[in-house]
Order: C-alpha cells, then structure tokens, then sequence
C-alpha cells in the first residue's frame, strides 16, 4: 500500500488527507495540535458521509478510508512515507523550517510536495538535501470537489519526480497542471489582483460585497463572486498571497487593499471565523 503523510491537519490538510485516503493510500495526518486534528478528522468524517448520501461512496468505502488514516502530532511516522505534503500555514518562515524537519524524517527516496499557493518551490527546496525531490502540489480548496491541482516544478525539480507526482495526482482522480516557478503560479497571481480589487471596490464605495459578487456571478459567469471566495480561502490568506506577489514580483499592482489588511487585523478571516465580507455566525 502507498503511504502519504500530510502536515498540517487545517482547511486544506484535512481536504487533501481525505482525497488520499480515499483513493486508498495509507495517511497519517500530522499536526502539532490535537485540537485541529480532532477538529480534521471529525471533518473528513462528515464530508465522507456526504459523499455517501449523494451517492458517490458507498457506506463500505467511506469506512476503508476512515481506516486508512490516522493521525500524529509528530513527524516521526513520515519515515514510512513515499510522499509527503506539507499544507501548513501560507508563511515562508514557518514552511521552510517544516522542510528541513521533514527532509530530516522522510525516507531519501520520497518526494516532498508543498501545497503552498504562492511561495516559490526553488526557495522551499533550497531548504532540503533533496532538492531534486520537491515538487508544488497545489490542491484547489475544497480539495474533494474541486478537480485541479497545479504542478510547480523548481528549478532543481527531477523530470522523474515530475512524472511521479503526475501519476499520483490522476490516481486521486485530479487533473494536474503543470506550471513554471513563479511567485503565486498562475492561479493565485490571476486570481488575487482580481479579489483584491473587489475588496478596493467595497473600500472606495462603489458597491457593497452583495453587489460586487452579484455582478461577476450574472455577468461574468462565475459560480461564486470573489469576495465570496475570499472568505472561503480565507482572508489571512488572502493577504500573505498578496504580500508574496508584492515582494517577489516587486509591482505596485500586487499592494494589499487597506481595507485587506484591517479586516485580519480585526480577526474577521471569513468562514472559519465566523466573519469576513458575509456573516457566517447564523
């Protein structure tokens, strides 16, 4: 059996947890925190038995899944690992330290993914012994649902660490995309300029959240306006996304909307919450 271990048990670790266990890896799910891997598990539990209910699992799988995962709150069992995908927090401090742990108890054969949305590959994997090895796996958020995940190969990236991960990502069912490395990729440096501009559009007074969203769903075809999203992904997000393209990319286009940046302040992150451009609390 294939084992992965993610780390990181938040939004996208807990999304990223269930996919694999699902397509029937062994997943050990890692988090320093016992709370948020409570917190993980109770949610993949209740996002299987959806599935089960639209008919997509049957009550047979969703249980061989549950029984494939378990859970740590440290990096040892990452030694048994052929995979491992750091979803951590979008912070470059924090993610490089993560790989030099991870590099220290991972296998030397295994390849180390980062789910990071925006920050460059070649840096996380100037962190490790193996850079050859390091791969951008970024999931799209609810990773259950959503079919994309973006390929970022670093400089150092092997062609057969490329070929791998590939594979891996069509056994789970998704649709890998290969792309060069770039601060934000090209989801994130497509898609932010375009949140933070709804949030400049609510800050200077040219429509509230409601009509802005309202007009890119009916005129712009999109399922879920950007503010919207925005609260889905996160704000705190939002706005470390941002600060990367900024920096890395060096244009004023990419600067964070004041308002952005008041609404972390003010701990109004969006869904997880309870408040950012909607209210969630009812």
């Amino acid at each position: 059996m294939s084992r992965v271990t993610v780390v990181g048990a938040g939004t996208m670790g807990n999304g990223i947890a269930h996919v694999f266990a699902q397509h029937g890896w062994d997943t050990l799910l890692v988090d320093v925190s016992k709370d948020a891997l409570q917190r993980a598990q109770q949610t993949i539990a209740g996002n299987l038995e959806r599935q089960v209910k639209k008919g997509a699992l049957s009550a047979a799988e969703k249980d061989a899944a549950l029984g494939r995962m378990s859970t740590a709150t440290r990096l040892d069992g990452a030694g048994q690992a052929e995979l491992v995908v750091e979803a951590a927090t979008e912070n470059p401090e924090i993610k490089f330290a993560l790989f030099r742990d991870i590099d220290a108890a991972a296998p030397v054969e295994a390849i180390l993914a980062s789910n990071t949305s925006s920050i460059p590959i070649t840096t996380i994997a100037a962190n490790t012994k193996r850079p050859a090895q390091v791969i951008g796996m970024h999931f799209m958020n609810p990773v259950p649902l959503m079919p994309l995940v973006e390929l970022i190969r670093g400089l150092e990236t092997s062609t057969e660490t490329t070929n791998r991960t590939i594979e891996i990502a069509k056994g789970l069912g998704k649709t890998p995309v290969e792309v060069n490395d770039a601060p934000g990729f090209v989801s994130n440096r497509v898609l932010m300029p375009m949140i933070n501009e709804a949030v400049f559009c609510v800050q200077d007074g040219v429509a509230t959240p409601e009509a802005v969203d309202t007009v890119m769903k009916l005129g712009m075809n999109h399922p879920l306006g950007p503010l919207a999203l925005a609260d889905l992904i996160g704000l705190d997000v939002c706005l470390a996304i941002l600060e990367v393209l900024q920096r890395d990319l060096g244009e004023d286009k990419y600067r964070p909307c004041p308002l952005l940046r008041k609404m972390v302040a003010a701990g109004r992150l969006g869904r997880k919450s309870g408040r950012g451009f909607y209210d969630y609390r009812r």
